[in-house]
């Protein structure tokens, strides 16, 4: 899913719930203001938390030893930030969730 597409169902849920409130334009600029927060926060090094979604986090990375591809000699790589997601419990039970449908849906069908 792209940015795009976030952006036509949102909209569309809107229309849907609220009437057509919203114009498309005024609804990327929501998600795009909801991406810049997340990236802003992120960019201090503090945490995320959305409720029933999940949590945005600074995890530090080590000091590692890699090998250079071209070479195969060692190279030491420096300890970093990087952001991660750690998915809620309701995403990972609806996500899996969906996954057990589509297989059965699968075995109906080949069955027939």
């Amino acid at each position: 899913m792209t940015k795009a597409d976030l952006v036509e169902r949102v909209t569309a849920q809107i229309s849907r719930t609220a009437g057509p409130m919203i114009s498309k334009k005024d609804c990327a600029r929501v998600v795009d203001s909801f991406l810049d927060a997340i990236k802003e926060a992120l960019q201090e090094q503090k945490n995320i938390e959305v409720r029933g979604f999940g949590t945005f986090k600074i995890r530090q990375r080590k000091t590692r030893m890699a090998r250079n591809p071209r070479t195969g000699s060692p190279v030491e790589v420096s300890a970093r930030p990087v952001p991660v997601f750690k998915p809620s419990k309701e995403l990972r039970a609806m996500v899996a969730g969906m996954e057990v449908e589509d297989d059965q849906e699968d075995e109906e069908y080949s069955e027939a």
